[in-house]
């Protein structure tokens, strides 16, 4: 048996979940072999739920192979439907990455003001994206922080 057993209700709310899902993975004549087990378990690491299609009209072999896979894969028996079967594990957490500490700050949104020449209107107010290597004027133009070299190619 599976190592993990859903009570009826959490059944009922993963069988509605999967009702809207492509099968993702097809188990062909060759029956469950190991690239099909493989390809099982990483579409349950990515996705939890998983519907899986089994072609052949042998129920019993299908039965078959659903206790196969759960028990193998370790996880849930959802639902047997026709040549459909649905198996749910919980997805693994994952670790959080390490931001490198040698990283640029990347663009930032900017307002710019811009005054009216008679003073009589409203400042006019424009949002602008600025990148990493350029900077905001005092008369508000967007420059290169740094010039650009000059290639050494000869002209």
């Amino acid at each position: 048996m599976p190592a993990i057993e859903l009570t009826t209700t959490e059944r009922r709310a993963l069988r509605a979940d999967a009702h809207h899902l492509d099968p993702v993975v097809m188990i062909g004549g060759d029956g469950l072999t190991a690239a099909v087990l493989k390809e099982a378990d990483s579409a349950l690491k990515a996705h939890g739920l998983i519907k899986v299609r089994v072609l052949g009209d042998d129920r019993a072999a299908r039965e078959a192979v659903f206790t196969q896979l759960c028990d193998q894969l370790n996880a849930a028996p959802v639902q047997h439907i026709g040549k459909l079967l649905v198996l749910w594990r919980p997805v693994p957490e994952k670790a959080p990455k390490e931001e490198p500490t040698d990283r640029k700050p990347g663009p930032r949104e900017v307002k710019i003001l811009k005054f009216s020449k008679s003073g009589t209107r409203r400042p006019e107010i424009k949002k602008v994206q600025v990148m990493g290597n350029q900077r905001v004027t005092a008369g508000g133009l967007i420059k290169r922080a740094k010039k650009r070299l000059a290639s050494k190619k000869p002209a």
